[in-house]
């Protein structure tokens, strides 16, 4: 696949690693949207070029990882308040490549349902499987989707989790390809762990998904906690992988939702009114 044309895939900013991922002398190449990049390490900082044209491409180091863009954004890169927070950890949890949509992983990560039955006796269990009503909406004032007052039970709810627990979450699509999740601290019940996915679109059916994990968490061990994160994301792809279409589909005709599916309709909803192309199944896009 070309770059792609989608001026509203092209004007937002995408992670393509992390800082430590680019020495001196040792030039990296990245795929984003259809387009190679190289990373090169300059004297004082990353630089990013397009390839194919040699252009060099704006750069910001945010939340631990590299971020650059095609196009122009029209915003400032979104806020993670908890960044100032200078007792959390962060764990960056390794990049996985997906054979499905970027939009598809979004999705995935919203998804409360599948706990119980793809993460068992880790975020979910099988005798309890119900997903409380909760509340969702389109953000107008930040443009973003936001999932209110969920509930789940969990049997490991972190790394750190000594036995069971009812979670409370908060979800925050902050960009398209970019969510988060604001979750019960097992160490801290005043404070909740932050928990997020930025995904690097290679092609509109191959994703690159950079987890990271911001905790309160004195206990566990680095390896602990990303191993913890990896286990439940690697269970997430096998079914990522096997989802047809690849692409995301945005009629309502495409795939039947259930009231558990709030937050997917919103999102749905508000990638329609942006007019995003890339990573959509257009077929049935009408």
């Amino acid at each position: 696949m070309s770059r792609t044309t989608d001026p509203v895939a092209l004007d937002d900013w995408y992670v393509v690693g992390l800082p430590g991922d680019v020495q001196a002398g040792r030039p990296v190449t990245r795929r984003l949207l259809g387009a190679d990049l190289t990373l090169e390490r300059t004297a004082d900082d990353v630089r990013v070029t397009e390839a194919a044209s040699g252009r060099a491409l704006p750069v910001q180091t945010a939340y631990g990882h590299l971020w650059t863009t095609l196009g122009a954004p029209k915003r400032p890169l979104f806020a993670i308040e908890e960044f100032a927070e200078a007792d959390r950890r962060l764990a960056p949890c390794g990049a996985v490549r997906v054979r499905a949509s970027g939009l598809r992983l979004v999705e995935n990560f919203l998804d409360m349902a599948h706990f119980p039955f793809v993460h068992t006796d880790i975020l979910g269990a099988e005798d309890k499987p119900a997903v409380e009503p909760y509340d969702c909406e389109i953000r107008r004032d930040v443009d973003e989707v936001w999932a209110t007052n969920c509930r789940f039970w969990q049997p490991q709810a972190a790394a750190h989790a000594d036995g069971g627990q009812m979670s409370d979450y908060i979800y925050r699509v902050a960009s398209p390809f970019n969510v988060l999740l604001y979750k019960t601290c097992p160490s801290d019940a005043g404070r909740q762990d932050v928990i997020g996915l930025f995904i690097q679109p290679e092609e509109e059916d191959v994703s690159v998904a950079h987890a990271f994990v911001h905790v309160v968490d004195a206990v566990s061990s680095h390896t602990a906690i990303v191993h913890f994160q990896q286990t439940v994301f690697l269970q997430d792809r096998f079914i990522l992988e096997n989802q047809r279409p690849r692409l995301l589909p945005l009629s309502p005709r495409a795939e039947t939702p259930t009231r558990a599916d709030m937050s997917s309709i919103a999102y749905r909803r508000w990638l329609k009114e942006k007019g995003l192309r890339f990573g959509i199944d257009r077929r049935d896009a009408a």
